[in-house]
């Protein structure tokens, strides 16, 4: 028999734990975790050339890392995100940048995009692209010199792998627990409590590792000034599974210990 306090805190737990898996699922599996917001460009650009160069061209942080900062970017654990004009050839933000004179085709096709898509409010698309597995694990180097960063190396690393870890954590709690039910024991709740004790620490060293690898990011690659960067809300989400899987773990440990010490007052008990 299981008395209705612990039955109750393994509900609350497992309703906890839900929750705390999907948040940081959802978070994983977005692009949001940091975002930059860039002031309008006041000359003419190539949009084709920028978004070839952003989907095809080669891994190199530099590279996608201008673009981020220069196309109101968004960055997550494994997705990068810009914002480019709508226009399909030039994007023109002054009609003043335009060179006055004798009128290239290349001037006449900016004129036109400029009167089609405006400067106040220009509509623009969505381009992401994902990080593959050899780039999550890819060398950082330092940007003047060629030898390795170590610590930025091991803080995307440790981005990447650690809501992994949590997650097949959570995973193979829930297994533990099916397998106490189907037993009839309470002694495997204990082994829960810790998994999941171990889950949101994983789960905080992410947003840790995160924080700092952008904030390293930043200022390796001198972000500009007037480019302001700012969390987004896949970073909360996976901040809010922490203190659940917390939760989770101290009701599902408070349960397997008072249920121990009661079985243990009540066999004594019964032997006196």
């Amino acid at each position: 028999m299981v008395d209705n306090r612990y039955a109750t805190a393994l509900v609350i737990g497992s309703v906890l734990s839900l929750l705390a898996t999907v948040y940081l699922s959802v978070a994983v599996g977005t692009q949001d975790w940091f975002q930059y917001n860039t002031p309008p460009i006041k000359r003419c650009v190539n949009t084709t050339a920028i978004k070839n160069e952003f989907l095809t061209g080669d891994f190199e942080e530099k590279t996608y890392s201008s673009h981020l900062f220069k196309w109101n970017g968004t960055l997550g654990l494994w997705w990068r995100c810009i914002q480019v004009p709508l226009c399909s050839h030039w994007y023109c933000c002054q009609q003043g940048d335009l060179q006055t004179g004798n009128e290239s085709a290349n001037t006449t096709q900016q004129r036109n995009c400029t009167h089609q898509s405006g400067c106040t409010d220009p509509k623009t698309e969505t381009i992401c692209m994902s990080f593959t597995l050899p780039q999550q694990f890819s060398t950082k180097v330092k940007q003047n010199e060629s030898e390795e960063d170590l610590l930025r190396t091991y803080l995307w690393r440790c981005q990447f792998l650690l809501p992994l870890v949590s997650l097949s954590l959570v995973f193979l709690s829930g297994l533990v627990g099916v397998c106490a039910c189907l037993c009839r024991s309470f002694t495997p709740t204990l082994v829960v409590g810790l998994f999941h004790f171990i889950a949101g620490l994983c789960s905080l060293g992410t947003v840790c590792c995160f924080r700092i690898s952008v904030d390293q990011l930043n200022g390796e690659y001198r972000k500009p000034g007037d480019v302001v960067g700012s969390m987004g809300w896949s970073l909360y989400l996976a901040l809010i599974s922490f203190p659940l899987q917390m939760m989770a773990a101290a009701l599902f440990l408070w349960a397997a210990r008072s249920h121990r010490k009661h079985y243990t007052r009540i066999t004594a008990y019964r032997v006196a």
